[in-house]
């Protein structure tokens, strides 16, 4: 039988990946299989497949204001990371994402104002960042943002 799978040599003398679709590796019988051991590849979420995208995209348009580690510089940009407005004002958050933001905000107490431009980002992008954003470094939210939720805020 031809085996579509990934196994990891277990021999004492070969330790190593092996993908056998391609070259067409044949096993006969289940005594062939004595040294080989299938590796299994648990495939992702769809929330971790949008926190994956997002980290990208918070990488290319985010972190240069809100840093990589989330906290802003707590004067001029505010911190997305243990953020009660990102939490508590989930249409807002995502309307400031997805059309830019002015005017002051309190987050964690403190006010802000200064200016977040519209970032032209499409509305899976919009969504991909906020789930990342929203479970990225202390955050942790269960409620993952679709596409369809972003879809609904449109602009004042």
């Amino acid at each position: 039988m031809l085996f579509n799978k990934i196994y990891l040599f277990t021999t004492p003398v070969i330790l190593g990946f092996a993908y056998f679709a391609s070259s067409g590796f044949t096993i006969k019988d289940e005594s062939d299989t004595q040294y080989l051991t299938p590796v299994v590849f648990q495939e992702k979420s769809d929330l971790q497949k949008s926190i994956s995208r997002g980290k990208d995209i918070y990488t290319d348009f985010c972190v240069q204001c809100h840093l990589a580690n989330g906290k802003g510089d707590n004067v001029n940009f505010p911190p997305v990371d243990a953020s009660d407005w990102l939490s508590k004002k989930r249409t807002q958050s995502i309307y400031a994402v997805k059309y830019g933001q002015t005017g002051i905000i309190t987050v964690n107490g403190k006010k802000f104002n200064n200016n977040m431009p519209d970032l032209g980002l499409e509305n899976q992008e919009v969504a991909d960042v906020m789930n990342y954003i929203m479970n990225s470094w202390t955050n942790k939210q269960k409620k993952m943002v679709t596409l369809e939720e972003v879809k609904a805020v449109s602009k004042k």
